[in-house]
């Protein structure tokens, strides 16, 4: 078993990506997945505990290393027999190097957008449900009160704000050459073309998709997201029309474009 990760932004065509993988009946996919946790949680009690701190170090971490990689493939052993697993969370590019410790040279994809349209896709989500209390606004004390009050609180909190400032630490830290970028604007208008260097990049044989009907068979309880649970996909593949500047407004979205012009700048958006 070959297992591959996805890592990306929020909003940014995540879901999509999994089902178009899925069609390829080599590949198991997951929903948003919880298996990092499982490991991130091992790997604070390895540290810690008082147990592993008594013995020799060495063999210790020889042990925890083989530990995460068998509890790793053990898992997808336990739910598939396909040969692949794409697995999505956006912690593995962020969490690169306790990855890359004991399952060596991970492939790692990772969806981007147009930091305008995910913040469009953050607010277009919080007003199509006014029935909910997002817990977002407090208007005693003003807070998040205006789109741009809410663009700046989901640009310092996850998942949004955290998802920017950890793909930035990857670039610092060199870890960003090392994954496979898909723009989703791309994904939409050239899905052969990008699914091709997909492949190329797993180094797996391509296949041929069928973007007019994307089957979605992701999963997922969308309410324990709250207003912003939504992983429902298209089945048709189509070119994105942004929303931008119609949910934001001019200022605001050359607000944003100058606050990311680090992303701008790399992506050459």
């Amino acid at each position: 078993m070959k297992i591959f990760f996805q890592s990306s932004l929020p909003r940014s065509g995540s879901t999509l990506l999994q089902n178009i993988v899925g069609q390829n009946p080599e590949f198991y996919v997951t929903p948003t997945s919880g298996v990092l946790e499982l490991l991130y949680m091992a790997r604070g009690y390895y540290t810690n505990g008082a147990e592993f701190k008594a013995q020799d170090p060495a063999l210790m971490r020889d042990g925890f290393m083989s530990f995460c990689k068998s509890g790793l493939e053990g898992f997808f052993n336990g739910v598939t027999d396909k040969p692949h697993v794409m697995d999505k969370s956006r912690g593995w590019g962020a969490h690169y190097g306790f990855l890359n410790a004991f399952y060596p040279d991970p492939k790692i994809v990772c969806m981007i957008r147009d930091p305008r349209d995910i913040f469009a896709s953050m607010e277009k989500n919080y007003r199509k449900s006014p029935e909910i209390d997002s817990g977002l606004i407090d208007w005693a004390k003003g807070q998040n009160t205006t789109t741009e009050k809410r663009v700046q609180y989901w640009s310092t909190t996850p998942p949004v704000g955290m998802a920017f400032e950890r793909l930035l630490q990857m670039f610092k830290e060199g870890v960003g050459q090392k994954v496979h970028f898909i723009k989703y604007e791309n994904l939409c208008i050239d899905p052969a073309g990008e699914m091709n260097r997909l492949y190329e990049f797993l180094g797996l044989d391509a296949y041929a998709h069928d973007f007019d009907n994307v089957e979605q068979i992701t999963k997922e309880d969308d309410s324990v997201y709250g207003v912003y649970g939504d992983h429902n996909i298209r089945s048709k593949v189509t070119p994105l029309v942004s929303s931008a500047q119609e949910l934001l407004g001019l200022p605001l979205c050359n607000h944003i474009k100058e606050q990311y012009k680090w992303f701008y700048d790399t992506f050459n958006y």
